[in-house]
């Protein structure tokens, strides 16, 4: 019996993430979506892959070659700091009862 793991994520939909290992390096983009069952995320121009269509003349659709935006694990991606200009990791503010995202360089709010 295999046992499904969901873990937090210090991440968001729309956060201004880069690449931090991988053939992409260095790239930036923006998060689509993220599966946090696998720790997985799409990001926005990142891990371009090209996958082969077969033509539906039902829905409409041609055959061919498309490039699609595929998975990449959330360990290779960190955010994007736009003040200083590099990646940075996420830290936890507590305000009140609210919980705030900062960077942990120059705890500012994210």
């Amino acid at each position: 019996m295999k046992k499904s793991i969901t873990t937090t994520t210090k991440f968001r939909t729309g956060d201004e993430v880069v690449v931090i290992a991988g053939r992409d390096l260095g790239k930036k983009g923006t998060l689509q979506k993220i599966f946090k069952n696998n720790n997985k995320a799409i990001v926005n121009g990142i891990n371009i892959v090209k996958k082969h269509t077969k033509p539906n003349p039902q829905a409409g659709e041609t055959g061919g070659i498309v490039e699609k935006e595929a998975v990449i694990d959330l360990s290779n991606i960190a955010i994007w700091n736009s003040k200083k200009k590099k990646a940075d990791r996420i830290s936890f503010k507590l305000d009140g009862d609210k919980k705030i995202r900062i960077y942990s360089s120059d705890k500012a709010e994210i």
